[in-house]
This record gives C-alpha cells, sequence and structure tokens, in this order.
C-alpha cells in the first residue's frame, strides 16, 4: 500500500475534482458521508451523545458533513465549532450553512476553555479540528481542548489524522495532540502512524475510500510503502517437481561465541526453515556438538579458537552470507570480519556484533559489498550513524547512509522498516511477543535463507521482514505474547508461507511487529 505524503493528497483532490467534473465541496461530501457509513454500520441507531468537534478548515468541512447526515438519521448529534481563527476555508462555509437547514440546533461556537462541553465517558468524540495541513503548534486553548477529550476518556474517532499532529515533521508536544482510539484516513495512511514518538496519536487506523483519481492513485509513486500480504505476494517463487537442493543454495552462517552459541543456532535453523538448499555454519570450536546436536541438518566448519571467530573459511562457494550473530567484539573476530570483508563476493546480511564492529571501525564500511543487508536495532543504527533529534532526523540519518554506502538497511523494531535508495517500506506484520532474545538473530537466518535461493536482495529484505512478523503473529496465536519464543518464530514459518495463499478470514489478527 502507498503511503502518500501531504503534497501528493493535494494534488491528488486537484486532479480528481478536474477529471471528474466536481467540485472541491463535492469531494467533501464523498468523504463526510463515508464518514457516516462507517460510524452508521457500526452504531445502528444508538443514542449514544456524538459529540462532532470541527475546527474551521477542510477537516472541520468533513465534519460538519458528517454531523448533518448523523442528525438527519436521528442521532443525537452535537456539533462544535471550534472557533481558533478569523479563517475559514470556502468549503467550510458551505457545509457550515448547509447544517443549518437541517436543525434549529446550530453549531455550538468555542472561543475559549468556559465553552467545554461536558462529556461522559460513555460519550463518542469525532476529532475534526485540524487536518494534513496544520503548520502551526497548537498552545493555547485548543491545546486544552484536546486535553479535555482525554480526561473524559470517551472513545475519540479522528478524521484524518489526529488533530495537533504535523504529517511530515516533528511533533514536539504531545498534550497539543488529540490521541485517538481510531483514525480514519484518506487516500493512505499516514508516516506517523508507524514512528515511535508518534504511535501514541492513534491507537488504530482505517483507510476510507472517498474516490480519488484511480489514475493518479495508481501512477503516482510514493516514498514510503507499506507492506502487507498482497504486496509480498508477487515476491514469493513456486518450487518446481524437478528442482533439488542444489538449486536452493548453499549459505553459511558466520557466529557464535562462549555463551552465545544459541544466536548461531537459531540463524542456522531458521535459515534452513526458510528454504535453503544447504547451510553451513562456521562457529568457534567448542561449539561443534552443540550446533550439531541442535542443528542435524547442518554442516559445520570450525576455527581455530575455542571460543570466538578469528579466521573464517570462505572461499567465495556460498551462495549467501550471514555474518555476526553472537560473534562477540575480540580483535580477533575483527580481524577476521576485515579479511572476510575484502574477499566477499556472495550476497551478505551483516547483524548483530559484526554490526557493532563496524560501528566502532567505521572504515570497514567502505569494505561492505554493494547491496549487503545490514539490520540493526535502535541501538546498533545509533552506533552507526550517530544520535538524532527525533523520528524524522532518524529517517534522514538512515537514509543518507544508506545512499553512501550503497546498501540495504532493515531498522528493526515495531513496524520494521526497510531503506533502499530513496524508498522505505514499512512493514505491518507482527506484534509485541517478539520482542524477545534472539528474535534478530532469526530474522538474519529468514534473510540468509531467502538470498540463497536467488531472491535478490530487496525482494529478501521485504518478504523476509514480513515473513518472520506473520510467523509471529501465527505463533502468539498459540502461545501469547509473554509465551513465544524466538526458536518459536521458526516453527511457524512454513505456516507463515502457506498464509499467503489463505483467504482473509483464514487470517489471525494480531498487533504491529515490535522486533528485537
Amino acid at each position: 500500500m502507498k503511503i502518500f505524503s501531504k503534497e501528493q493528497i493535494y494534488q491528488g483532490d486537484k486532479l480528481t475534482a478536474e477529471r471528474q467534473g466536481i467540485s472541491s465541496d463535492d469531494l467533501m461530501e464523498r468523504a463526510g458521508t463515508q464518514i457516516f457509513n462507517w460510524l452508521h454500520a457500526r452504531m445502528q441507531g444508538a443514542q449514544v451523545p456524538v459529540h462532532v468537534f470541527c475546527g474551521i478548515g477542510n477537516n472541520g468541512g468533513d465534519g460538519l458533513v458528517l454531523a448533518r447526515h448523523l442528525i438527519t438519521h436521528g442521532y443525537n448529534a452535537i456539533t462544535y465549532v471550534v472557533n481558533c481563527s478569523d479563517k475559514r476555508s470556502k468549503d467550510f462555509l458551505v457545509n457550515y450553512d448547509r447544517i443549518k437547514t437541517v436543525t434549529k440546533e446550530w453549531p455550538n461556537m468555542l472561543t475559549c476553555k468556559e465553552d467545554f462541553p461536558a462529556i461522559h465517558k460513555d460519550d463518542i468524540i469525532v476529532d475534526a479540528v485540524f487536518g494534513i495541513g496544520l503548520n502551526r503548534s497548537i498552545d493555547d486553548w485548543v491545546k486544552q481542548l484536546f486535553i479535555h477529550f482525554r480526561q473524559s476518556q470517551a472513545f475519540t474517532l479522528s478524521i484524518d489524522v489526529p488533530s495537533g499532529l504535523f504529517v511530515d515533521k516533528y511533533t514536539s508536544d504531545k498534550d497539543a495532540v488529540v490521541h485517538a482510539n481510531h483514525t480514519l484516513s484518506f487516500a493512505s495512511p499516514k508516516l506517523v502512524f508507524f514512528l515511535e514518538e508518534t504511535a501514541y496519536s492513534t491507537q488504530q487506523w482505517e483507510i476510507l475510500d472517498i474516490g480519488l483519481d484511480q489514475e493518479y492513485l495508481f501512477t503516482t509513486q510514493t516514498e514510503c510503502e507499506l507492506i502487507g500480504k498482497y504486496e509480498v505476494i508477487p515476491i514469493y517463487r513456486p518450487r518446481k517437481k524437478y528442482q533439488h537442493k542444489g538449486d536452493f543454495g548453499h549459505a553459511l552462517i558466520v557466529g557464535g561465541s562462549r555463551g552465545k552459541m544459541g544466536a548461531a543456532i537459531l540463524t542456522t535453523r531458521a535459515a534452513l526453515t526458510m528454504g535453503a538448499g544447504l547451510v553451513t555454519s562456521h562457529i568457534p570450536n567448542s561449539g561443534n556438538y552443540i550446533l550439531q546436536i541442535s542443528v542435524p541438518e547442518a554442516m559445520v566448519t570450525l576455527d581455530a579458537e575455542d571460543h570466538m571467530v578469528s579466521n573464517i573459511d570462505y572461499n567465495n562457494r556460498y551462495a549467501a552470507v550471514g555474518i555476526g550473530v553472537g560473534m562477540g567484539k575480540d580483535k580477533k573476530s575483527k580481524t577476521a570480519l576485515e579479511a572476510f570483508l575484502k574477499e566477499c563476493k556472495s550476497p551478505l546480511v551483516i547483524d548483530a556484533d559484526a554490526l557493532n564492529i563496524i560501528s566502532e571501525n567505521q572504515e570497514l564500511l567502505t569494505l561492505v559489498p554493494k547491496e549487503s543487508i545490514l539490520t540493526p536495532h535502535t541501538k546498533e543504527l545509533e552506533r552507526l550513524v550517530g544520535p538524532w533529534k527525533n523520528d524524522f532526523d532518524k529517517l534522514d540519518k538512515a537514509k543518507a547512509f544508506v545512499n553512501k554506502h550503497e546498501i540495504i538497511l532493515i531498522l528493526k523494531g515495531a513496524n520494521t522498516i526497510t531503506f533502499f535508495k530513496d524508498k522505505l517500506f514499512i512493514n505491518s506484520s507482527g506484534n509485541p511477543g517478539m520482542a524477545t532474545a534472539g528474535s534478530g538473530d532469526v530474522l538474519t537466518g529468514i534473510l540468509v535463507g531467502l538470498l540463497s535461493q536467488g531472491y535478490d536482495a530487496v525482494a529478501s529484505s521485504i518478504f523476509g521482514v514480513y515473513l518472520h512478523g506473520r510467523a509471529g503473529d501465527f505463533g502468539v496465536q498459540d502461545l501469547g505474547y509473554e509465551g513465544l519464543l524466538a526458536s518459536d518464530i521458526i516453527t511457524y514459518i512454513g505456516e507463515a508461507i502457506q498464509d499467503l495463499f489463505k483467504r482473509p478470514e483464514q487470517q489471525p489478527q494480531t498487533e504491529n511487529a515490535q522486533q528485537e
């Protein structure tokens, strides 16, 4: 699913009006009607008070259309105009006049804190105060109104975006933002719905189709895409009857150290489960028995050192390599990593301690092959690119890093983001149960397993992250958030692949991912 920028949404509105021969007011009528249909389907005539708070711009106009339909269908709707400026949009004024034709109870004008209505916790609040065009901070009585919403504990529905939230820059004051239970967004979700600092603004979101021009939506390229089932199905490559293990690649996993052999085991198992034809693990000498007992399907090459990786047996014979899991940062391991990077010609996934060694020796970045996949969590990214001011600054630093070094970066976390060139792919699968030790090691194995089968690096990243999260979704259905272990994610990889071909009603529904 494309995530359109503010400017692209404005352009889509304009083109839709031109190509369909309608006015901007007609488009507003569509939007407000769709919001009403959504509420009506859920309320079914219930007489719960619905407090519709309308700003004086186009978002407020949407709210006035909704309020008019609620009133004409017999709902207990109370309408308010948040009179925070002398300027009013043309379409707001049109719909302000229209609502006065269907009720003798004209909208209540709010101009200060003393005008705030009483709101019961069982009531419904509709937030139609500010939309995506907001470009100033909210620091007056309107901020107190938003606090009043929260204090009421009433269910809050925001229109397009929670009011007070900037969609294209950092929002510093949480109190000056509506905290919505649900947001009905037009055209596409907004990037800020998927960033940690602004996750508080809405618990859930949903897209409403307001009939924007389909050609524009289909042909317009966006910086950000939300990745779900239907985005990854075309990536999947079915196997043919007479293929054999040699057709699916020989993968190498490099990692493990004293006390951290489990990381290498998880990654090796995940690579095999993801479909690599053969997997060899290069590990410290002392780990031989534990790995071969834990993963009998894998082969092993042993390092000369008992408790660390000091010399990698590579020789360019592997279809894909994953390096760093549980490897430690000993000087000998750093030397081994440097020598390996100078020699490596295979598709490569760099994770964990390999990332930490690189962050402490950034000259090694010049040796990283182009289109290698780096998989940091937030702290590992900070070690690589330095501290950031806010989430938007973090995205900018990550994009600059990716373009400078011509690599792919997977930033692990809730809504894991894959960066490639100027594109951001935001993952939709997964859940908080995946915030457990070893989850990232499993992801590395999944990525290496895909690379070894010949999937390109970008496809492997997008597909692998999605399958990782989806396997976690199936795991928590049986085990719960607290009960999910990283090894359980591996167990459900097969089910995640099978799920690609199931009908929507057969799919489990869980929260967004929070990976290692």
